[in-house]
């Protein structure tokens, strides 16, 4: 039995897979005092409510908070019995080339994404996370990571635009029935949903005009499918690319 662990800035998603297919999966809000023994009470618990038995064999760990890592490395020795396959590590292979400027180091659950999306839908790809940041992945003709962009995330552009402006309220991310807003409300969702839905589009437009051959757009993350409906752009949107990728790396890293 697979644990695959994807600790993200905001969110941290744990998923159980069978060798066959996911049985579960929960998330939690990322934080980095959370102990072993707390990440084991409330994972347990939610296993056993679903039936399933604690019987973990192995882990795989794609994390961009560092601090975090430890106390999950922590979980697998002390109540897994194993040792973690955590992603970025010099000694895991991922199965696809990193060709990107020496000495930079890439998020791990962008070359999770990539390792992910070679293999559902080939190459020469742009991966769009819309996550606590929005990136842009290229995924190269031979299953390369190539590089890519960085944004700011939908809800952190939210967030600071709240924070910086006394008048302006938090709002939640929606698509709107008309551009033109008649309220303040009404102007900030507009301003938010088809200001990203311009940002990807355009980003897009300019990856694809620097490939040397066609590209398909995968869109990926929370907030993916709701901007799918503004946009004719994406050629597929996977929710569970990410948990895939880890998978695939487990699995290269066994052998099999």
């Amino acid at each position: 039995m697979l644990l695959a662990i994807d600790v993200g800035n905001t969110n941290t998603v744990f998923a159980i897979h069978d060798g066959t297919s996911f049985l579960s999966e929960w998330r939690c809000a990322t934080e980095h005092p959370r102990t072993a023994d707390q990440y084991y009470v409330w994972l347990r618990n939610l296993m056993l409510l679903n039936d399933i038995q604690p019987d973990i064999d192995r882990v795989v760990i794609s994390s961009v908070v560092p601090q975090v890592v430890f106390n999950l490395r922590v979980l697998c020795d002390k109540y897994f019995k194993c040792r973690p396959l955590v992603v970025g590590k010099p000694e895991v292979d991922l199965g696809v080339p990193v060709r990107v400027d020496a000495g930079t180091l890439v998020g791990a659950d962008r070359l999770v994404n990539t390792v992910g999306a070679y293999n559902r839908y080939g190459g020469d790809l742009v991966v769009v996370d819309f996550g606590t940041a929005t990136t842009f992945d290229v995924v190269d003709q031979d299953g390369a990571y190539i590089g890519g962009v960085i944004s700011p995330g939908v809800n952190l552009s939210i967030k600071a635009l709240h924070e910086a402006a006394a008048a302006l309220p938090h709002i939640d991310v929606t698509m709107p029935d008309h551009v033109i807003g008649t309220n303040t409300l009404a102007c900030m969702q507009a301003g938010v949903f088809w200001g990203y839905v311009g940002l990807v589009e355009g980003v897009c437009k300019k990856i694809r005009e620097e490939h040397p051959r066609p590209m398909k757009i995968i869109g990926t993350g929370g907030l993916a499918g709701l901007f799918e409906r503004g946009t004719d752009l994406f050629d597929s949107i996977d929710g569970d690319l990410t948990m895939h990728g880890l998978v695939l790396i487990a699995d290269k890293n066994r052998g099999e």
